[in-house]
C-alpha cells in the first residue's frame, strides 16, 4: 500500500511564541502549525489558559529536543490574590474558602525559605496528572475530587518582588521541571495563615529561550488567501540545546558516535566541560559548529543518547 504523503511543509526549528491569555497551549500549536503550513509541530511545556508568556513551539526534527527543553530552568512571575481560595488554584475557578487575614511583607518573606530547594508539592486537582488512568482535571470536572499525592519538586528561587496592595503580592520563581505555580501560590498563602490563588501568571524563560525572543501571535496571523508564515521566524533546532555543556569531538569521534558507538572518557580528558556531570550528566556533542547529538557521561564512557 502506498504511503500517503504528509500534508504541509517540512520545517525544522523553534518558534518562541508569547502566548496570550485565554488560549490553551494546544490551541496555539494548532494555529501556528496552520499559519506556517507545517507538517509537524509540538510545544515545549504547557501553559494554563490563564497564563501568558513564553511557549516554545518545535517544528519537525526540533520535536526530538522537546524533552530537554522541558527539563530546563523555568522562570515565572505571578500575582497572588490573598483571602480567596479557588478550586482550580487560579482566577478561573470557583471560590471554596475565604479569609480576612492579610500577612505583612515580613511574614511572607519569613515563609519563603520553606519552599526553596528540594520540596514536596501537592499538584492542583485541576491538572493533567493521571490517576488510575484518568486525568485529574476530568475527575474534578465530574465532581469526583481526586486524591493528589505530594511529589518532589525543585525550586531554586522564590522571591517577593512587589506588593501592590494588602490583597495582592507579586512573586518571581525559578524552578525545574514539573513545579506548579498554582500550588506554590496556594501553599505560601496557607503558610502565612490565610488562603489565596493566582490571578496573574507569566512565564519569562524556558531553558535557553528568553522573553526577548518571543513573538506575539498578531505578528504571525495570516488570512487563508495569503502565503504561509516565513521560516525566517524560526530559530535553529540546536538553539534548544544551548544550555547543555558542549563537548568538542574530532571527526573520527563524531563518526563513531553517529554510528552508535560509545567513546572512553579517558580519550576525552581535557575536553570534558566542567559543567558536565561525569555521573550521568548530558553533553552536547559538537563537530566544529555542527551538533552531532546529545550524549550521556556514565560508567567512564560517553554514550550517544539522541542523535540529531
Amino acid at each position: 500500500m502506498r504511503q500517503r504523503k504528509p500534508r504541509g511543509r517540512a520545517l525544522d526549528g523553534w518558534l518562541i511564541v508569547d502566548k496570550p491569555q485565554g488560549l490553551t497551549s494546544t490551541d496555539v500549536v494548532n494555529r501556528v502549525r496552520r499559519w506556517f503550513d507545517a507538517q509537524k509541530a509540538g510545544h515545549g511545556g504547557t501553559l494554563d489558559p490563564l497564563a501568558t508568556g513564553i511557549l516554545p513551539i518545535a517544528f519537525g526534527s526540533a520535536t526530538k529536543t522537546v524533552p530537554y527543553v522541558m527539563d530546563g530552568t523555568k522562570v515565572y512571575r505571578f500575582t497572588l490574590t490573598l483571602g480567596d481560595a479557588r478550586d482550580t488554584d487560579d482566577a478561573d475557578g470557583q471560590t471554596i474558602a475565604t479569609s480576612d487575614v492579610r500577612p505583612t511583607d515580613e511574614q511572607i518573606r519569613a515563609a519563603l525559605p520553606a519552599f526553596i530547594g528540594d520540596i514536596m508539592q501537592v499538584p492542583p486537582i485541576y491538572s493533567a496528572i493521571k490517576i488510575a488512568g484518568e486525568r485529574a482535571y476530568d475527575m474534578a470536572r465530574e465532581g469526583r475530587a481526586p486524591v493528589m499525592e505530594a511529589r518532589p519538586a525543585r525550586v531554586d528561587r522564590f522571591e517577593l518582588v512587589g506588593r501592590p496592595n494588602a490583597d495582592t503580592a507579586e512573586f518571581e520563581v525559578q524552578s525545574g521541571k514539573g513545579v506548579y505555580m498554582r500550588s506554590l501560590a496556594r501553599d505560601i498563602a496557607v503558610a502565612c495563615g490565610t488562603v489565596g490563588h493566582i490571578s496573574v501568571l507569566r512565564r519569562l524563560r524556558v531553558g535557553p529561550f528568553l522573553e526577548s525572543q518571543a513573538i506575539s501571535l498578531d505578528k504571525l496571523e495570516r488570512r487563508e488567501d495569503t502565503p504561509p508564515a516565513s521560516p525566517d521566524f524560526l530559530l535553529p533546532v540546536a538553539t534548544a540545546l544551548a544550555d547543555i555543556p558542549a563537548l568538542a569531538l574530532t571527526d573520527a569521534e563524531a563518526s563513531a558516535l553517529s554510528h552508535g558507538q560509545a567513546i572512553s572518557l579517558v580519550d576525552l580528558m581535557g575536553r570534558i566541560p566542567r559543567a558536565a556531570d561525569p555521573e550521568g550528566g548530558l553533553a552536547r556533542a559538537m563537530a566544529g559548529s555542527r551538533v552531532i547529538g546529545l550524549c550521556r557521561l556514565e560508567e567512564g564512557w560517553l554514550k550517544p543518547e539522541r542523535l540529531m
